[in-house]
């Protein structure tokens, strides 16, 4: 039996699983808590050492790099979320949509 779309299904459009994009979130949290973390030890050690400068900007960059973290760890992967969609067949299984101008529009 011949499929119904002659296009071959393109695996690099294939999202990560989601097991894989959790630990990628999570390393970039840690990385960023950690920058944080170095943030506060350099400002102590700044203001320690009188570099007035300085302590002021590591303590604003230890402020708001918690914001910036949670904004990449919630940062959805959208790798699959392309016009090749998976649709549901009458046979249970999904197949690609097969649009060849997805985004056209028509006007009338």
């Amino acid at each position: 039996m011949a499929r119904a779309h002659d296009q071959p299904i393109r695996i690099t459009t294939a999202a990560q699983s989601r097991q894989v994009d959790i630990a990628h979130r999570q390393r970039r949290y840690v990385m960023a808590m950690g920058i944080r973390t170095l943030c506060f030890i350099g400002a102590v050690i700044a203001g320690v050492n009188h570099v007035v400068w300085l302590w002021p900007v590591l303590i604003l960059a230890a402020i708001f790099l918690p914001y910036i973290a949670v904004v990449m760890a919630n940062a959805a992967n959208t790798k699959g979320a392309t016009e090749m969609d998976l649709l549901d067949t009458p046979y249970h299984a999904n197949e690609l949509h097969n649009d060849p101008e997805p985004h056209r529009e028509d006007r009338g």
